[in-house]
């Protein structure tokens, strides 16, 4: 099977960091996969989203139209890309800074107070972290050992203080999904 995902949010939200811990922790099960990131000019606040292809044949195309997941991150991005998630596919909402209803009644919707969740966890800058666990669970496109172990992969030396609770995070995240 081949995913195709979409992940958007505005500059700042670490949503290229969640298409990038995706993408290695698909490596890490032995996948095909790509990564493509779309960003405007601003730095943060700017739009920002990626698409990541993972499966197991290689990647003709990393360019996603109709995805079978997205996570959104804010409102601008729920209105922008939940159009292009096939039926049947699954939306992680960000109902912190995002609206719950989404007028699609062909998709599991998974609303998510990520922001709240990572300010529960210790580090409100961790929202991605938290959205990337409960996309995981809620999809099973990868295992959660392999989306931490890319998660210490990634974290730059200088970062490592964070590690703790971005795991911390995405295991909230996945936890979330428990509730469902």
């Amino acid at each position: 099977m081949t995913h195709e995902v979409i992940m958007a949010g505005h500059g700042g939200q670490g949503v290229l960091y969640m298409g990038t811990l995706l993408a290695r922790a698909g490596m890490l099960e032995g996948k095909e996969v790509s990564w493509l990131p779309s960003y405007g000019a601003e730095q943060r606040g700017g739009t920002a989203n990626c698409a990541v292809v993972i499966g197991d044949e290689a990647v003709v195309s990393p360019v996603v139209y109709e995805a079978t997941g997205a996570v959104v991150m804010n409102g601008p991005s729920l209105e922008k890309f939940a159009p292009h998630v096939r039926p049947g596919g699954v939306l992680v909402v960000n109902t912190s800074l995002a609206p719950e209803r989404v007028e699609r009644g062909d998709l599991r919707v998974v609303a998510l107070p990520a922001n709240r969740l990572a300010e529960e966890t210790g580090d409100g800058r961790s929202a991605n972290m938290v959205a990337l666990g409960a996309f995981a669970a809620a999809t099973g496109i990868v295992r959660m050992d392999n989306l931490l172990e890319a998660l210490r992969q990634a974290t730059p030396a200088r970062r490592r203080h964070l590690l703790a609770g971005n795991e911390r995070a995405l295991r909230r995240g996945e936890e979330w999904m428990g509730k469902d």
